[in-house]
Parts: structure tokens; C-alpha cells; sequence
């Protein structure tokens, strides 16, 4: 059986272009989103297509400006994801209540990176796909110049029966695992929580 010392995570602009296809697949909103919704103004995320998001996710790896994300692998299957980048990458983040009432960082400075969301495959979660996701996030973070990295997970303690598709923020449980600190609670079940690196 797996152990999570199994699970490797590499940036995803080194890896093959369907592997990332792999993990965000076919049904489900990941398939829908490919982590464009924090990226874009309501009206054009209203109008996009799946296959107009995967291009945009597409463009963005290719430009590596920075890279846009990580991909896990557990065994050399590809079975998750985390979007990290810098805030100001962010637009519809740097408004949203949880950002705005949350986080006492300047919205417009470029050393703070944001993890905004997680996809690990049905069939691969609680292996500890996620956790190596947000070290590798943190690692990835740290070596392009971030001074601090946020995340705004969801607190499970407050939301015991919140759904896996609600999740993809983070849970509260695994970033204060990885060391960062709690920030703020812009509202009840969620959390704002930061690692200075």
C-alpha cells in the first residue's frame, strides 16, 4: 500500500501537458474551472468554456511566470494539484471578503503568494497527496522570492460535513500542519492563515 513518503510533487512546467489533463479531468469542477475563477472578472468567468479555462491554465504554464502550480504524483500516476502564485496574479482574489477582511498584507505586493486551491483525484484522497502538495507549494514559493505565502482554507472543526468539492480551498487541520500560522477568521468556517518563509 502507498505511504504519503510515496507521493512526489513536481512544478508544472515540468511536467507532460496530459498529465496536468490527467488530474484536473473530465467531469466535476475542476474540469470546469482549471483554477481560472480567482484569475478572472465575474463577466468573463461567466462566458468561459472548460476548453477556454484548460487554454488559459495552458498559457500561463507556458509563460512560467512564474509557474502556476504543482502536480503529485503517487507511484508515477499524476493525482493532484495546488494553484500557488503571487497574490497580485490573483485579481478576483485580492477583492473577495476572505482576502479583503482577512489579511492585513498589502493586496499589491509581489512577495506574497497565495495557495488558492487543491485537486487531489477521487481514489487518491487520504494518502497524503495534499500535504505534499503544500510543502512543495511552500518550496516552490520560497525559491521564486515569496516573503510570505497565505492560504484561506476551510476550518472543518466549524464545517464537519462540508463536501470534498467544497474543500479545494485547503482545510484549516492541513496548513497549520505545514506551519502556517492562523491570521484571521473573515467568517466563521473559514480561515486566513500565513507562513512567513
Amino acid at each position: 500500500m502507498p505511504t504519503t513518503t510515496d507521493v512526489t510533487v513536481r512544478s508544472v512546467v515540468d511536467v507532460p501537458w496530459d498529465d496536468v489533463r490527467t488530474v484536473f479531468g473530465t467531469r466535476g469542477d475542476p474540469s470546469t474551472c482549471w483554477c481560472q475563477y480567482f484569475k478572472l472578472p465575474n463577466a468573463a468567468w461567466e462566458t468561459m468554456t472548460r476548453d477556454e479555462c484548460a487554454g488559459l491554465l495552458q498559457q500561463q504554464v507556458r509563460a512560467n511566470d512564474p509557474a502556476p502550480g504543482m502536480i503529485a504524483y503517487l507511484e508515477g500516476e499524476p493525482v493532484g494539484w495546488c494553484a500557488v502564485e503571487p497574490k497580485t496574479h490573483y485579481e478576483r482574489l485580492r477583492r473577495a471578503k476572505v482576502s479583503t477582511q482577512g489579511s492585513s498584507e498589502d493586496p499589491d505586493d509581489a512577495s506574497v503568494w497565495a495557495v488558492t486551491c487543491f485537486v487531489v483525484r477521487v481514489g487518491f484522497r487520504k494518502k497524503g497527496v495534499g500535504g505534499a502538495l503544500l510543502r512543495g507549494a511552500v518550496d516552490q514559493a520560497r525559491e521564486l522570492g515569496a516573503r510570505v505565502i497565505e492560504g484561506y482554507p476551510v476550518d472543518t472543526a466549524v464545517r464537519v460535513k462540508a463536501p470534498s468539492a467544497e474543500l479545494y480551498h485547503g482545510t484549516l487541520s492541513l496548513f497549520t500542519a505545514a506551519g502556517f500560522e492562523l491570521v484571521s477568521r473573515p467568517s466563521r468556517d473559514r480561515a486566513v492563515v500565513a507562513l512567513t518563509l
